[in-house]
């Protein structure tokens, strides 16, 4: 199987001008520095920015001036994400693009950052392609990663990569990486997590291998990173164990029926009890308060103390 070499672009991204001329001249950079790269990928919310007042129809010309620089440069291209307008719903949107220029898959985030991506209506189809003679790759944008399933999906449809565009700005990137590296070894494939900067992230992007193991880790700064991948890698953990140990697709396959929680119409009344997913207020902290010292005054014999402290998570 021939070597197959991705970089992963990490840039500013402006909230207030289009990024796209900025992508294109990326790219030329990239594709002059480093003429063996097969495969370019961005980060999420990269063209328009993070607001969705930007959102346009696709196909459109953000998709059309990207597969013109795939054709350019005759690479896979993977221009992260933009808002998408469609029949009076917003999605979040990635697209892929052959080096003949051609649009081979799209895909709509699953899991927008509720409840702070306000708006955003989430995708219903898991996507995977081909890249012939390569591998199976699969298309999962930020947020999706925080649902196990998700990544588990592409991988028992085949996915022996992870292409994976976010835009995290915010103080959970240290558990993001976590994550990275958990879905990369628990998958038993490469994860290839590419973030912005400024409006568009803080950074930090990752690369992993099949093992869990950090092949590449970006800084707080722009970053041009191409690796090149060794296909076998997967293939040969997939058979043989995670560093010769566990098998966890195998053991997955072998266990899948157990997982009654996912059976049409389960009941969960745990998960019900946990109430509606809203953005969290001080005066939901105030009621948690008040209610709490209700039920003190009620029960004098409780303890006061179990309060302090008390954090809205």
């Amino acid at each position: 199987m021939k070597p197959f070499a991705i970089a992963g672009i990490q840039m500013k991204v402006s909230a207030v001008n289009s990024n796209i001329e900025l992508m294109k001249l990326k790219l030329d950079i990239t594709m002059s520095l480093y003429p063996w790269v097969d495969m370019v990928v961005f980060s999420e919310l990269c063209g328009h920015g993070p607001l969705t007042h930007t959102a346009t129809e696709i196909p459109g010309d953000f998709e059309s001036e990207m597969q013109a620089m795939a054709k350019k440069h005759k690479i896979w291209l993977l221009p992260g994400s933009i808002f998408e307008k469609s029949e009076g719903n917003i999605y979040n949107t990635a697209s892929v693009i052959n080096p003949d220029g051609d649009v081979v898959t799209r895909y709509r985030k699953m899991f927008p950052f509720y409840p702070y991506e306000v708006g955003v209506t989430p995708g219903k189809d898991f996507c995977v392609f081909d890249v012939p003679g390569v591998a199976k790759f699969g298309i999962s944008i930020c947020y999706d990663m925080w649902f196990p399933e998700t990544v588990r999906t592409l991988a028992v449809m085949g996915a022996e990569v992870i292409l994976h565009p976010t835009m995290t700005g915010t103080i959970d990137r240290d558990i993001e990486l976590s994550i990275v590296r958990a879905m990369a070894a628990v998958n038993q494939c490469y994860f290839f997590d590419v973030n912005g900067l400024e409006s568009g992230g803080n950074g930090r992007s990752l690369v992993c291998g099949p093992d869990g193991r950090v092949i590449y880790q970006a800084e707080g700064n722009e970053e041009i990173f191409p690796i090149e991948l060794n296909i076998e890698r997967v293939k040969r953990s997939r058979e043989m164990g995670v560093l010769r140990l566990g098998q966890p697709l195998k053991s997955f396959r072998d266990h899948i029926g157990q997982f009654s929680i996912y059976k049409e119409g389960v009941k969960l009344p745990y998960l019900n009890s946990l109430g509606p997913l809203i953005k969290p207020t001080k005066m939901d902290t105030l009621a948690k308060l008040k209610m709490q010292e209700h039920q003190h005054e009620s029960n004098p014999t409780s303890n006061p103390t179990e309060y302090k402290g008390f954090t809205n998570n």
